[in-house]
């Protein structure tokens, strides 16, 4: 097969805005409570992501993130504005995890992002640093 230089150019630049785009992975974690009667989880966020992405808890019990970023240079943070529902944080991340504890008061879901940019850049958030708290009954 043979292609023109702009075909060709065409083709490469497809498959990057692809890759680009392809949105994360989704990758799911549902808290239990433990015999503290806590909903723990512990968040990794990094090059454009969080895992889990996506965190189901329940509804009008204590909620305890454990939070930091993977090593490196990349400023991130983590943002769940949600003040109805009794969330609303906005915390740096660093390489020691934060605790963040909260109760969701409200069923329904929440996205949560990274709302860091470079000048000129894509926010953290346009490239895939985002996911969603779901509070269920």
């Amino acid at each position: 097969m043979r292609f023109s230089k702009c075909g060709l150019f065409s083709v490469i630049l497809l498959l990057l805005c692809s890759a680009y785009a392809g949105g994360a992975e989704r990758k799911e974690f549902t808290a239990t409570v433990d015999k503290e009667g806590v909903q723990r989880v512990e968040i990794l966020g990094g090059s454009y992501f969080y895992d889990p992405n996506y965190i189901v808890v329940k509804v009008n019990v204590p909620v305890e993130l454990k939070i930091r970023k993977e090593s490196g240079v990349t400023p991130h943070n983590f943002i769940l504005q949600a003040p109805e529902a009794g969330m609303n944080i906005n915390v740096d991340l660093g390489t020691d995890a934060t605790v963040i504890a909260f109760t969701p008061t409200k069923i329904g879901t929440y996205p949560f992002f990274c709302d860091k940019k470079l000048p000129f850049m894509a926010s953290h958030r346009e490239r895939g640093m985002e996911g969603v708290l779901e509070v269920r009954e």
